[in-house]
């Protein structure tokens, strides 16, 4: 039998840990925490330190993405979950906020009228406009499972995401995600001011690698603490 002795606390795989973290990231989860479920007892059953909690609240720490995840299932909860029930932290860059609206079988999800660079990056203050796009609910429900409130449609520009993405390709973006939960995922950043649509695997000791899909266009690493994932590219519409 393999045992994990790695530590539950690990920053280079959290891109975006100035988001939920510390005793911020602890009164989210006790939003989620049935009454009758006991801190120690939630930690070990997540297969944590019984000082899991303590440790967390006293601490401006984040757990390992697989830590956060263990947790949150002993619960029945998931990511999308965390972030729904927690206030939004303060951000450079803020989403609009306009509810869904329902229609029979039909959804409007807020689109941004931006396009997010899949080159070097944008540089967007704020985002000043948005438009509902409509969906067939059994069509998000068969891409996802995520609140739809918590969708948003971008376009992309630019080639360094050819062949996957193309310029004008309408995104789906599945803002609950805003850890590096997926290896090789493709996400919708912010480095440094900078906004754009990239691939994204962590390297340790606190870097993230940002690749590229076109060949000529060459990859680099940042410092995490550089960088913000607003979501996951989770589905793409695209003319013929």
């Amino acid at each position: 039998m393999l045992l994990d002795l790695s530590p539950p606390w690990e920053i280079s795989d959290m891109a975006d840990h100035t988001d939920l973290r510390g005793a911020a990231l602890y009164d989210a989860l006790m939003r989620l925490k049935p009454s009758d479920l006991a801190e120690t007892d939630w930690a070990l059953k997540a297969g944590m330190n019984r000082g899991f909690f303590t440790n967390l609240k006293k601490q401006d720490i984040s757990p390992r993405s697989d830590s956060l995840r263990k947790l949150l299932r002993v619960v029945q909860k998931n990511e999308a979950d965390l972030y729904d029930e927690s206030p939004e932290s303060a951000r450079s860059v803020t989403l609009p906020t306009r509810s869904i609206h329902l229609h029979d079988d039909v959804v409007e999800i807020i689109s941004l009228d931006l396009s997010l660079s899949m080159g070097p990056g944008t540089l967007i203050e704020e985002f000043v406009e948005e438009e509902p796009v409509k969906f067939d609910i059994g069509l998000l429900r068969a891409v996802t499972r995520t609140p739809l409130h918590m969708l948003r449609a971008v376009k992309g520009v630019g080639d360094s995401m050819e062949p996957t993405l193309r310029t004008n390709d309408r995104i789906l973006i599945d803002t609950s995600e805003k850890m590096l939960s997926r290896v090789h995922g493709i996400y919708w950043i912010d480095h440094l001011g900078a906004h754009g649509i990239k691939r994204l695997r962590a390297m340790g000791q606190g870097r993230i690698l940002i690749m590229s899909d076109n060949p000529a266009v060459p990859d680099y690493d940042v410092d995490a603490e550089e960088m913000r994932i607003h979501g996951r590219a989770i589905w793409l519409m695209r003319d013929l």
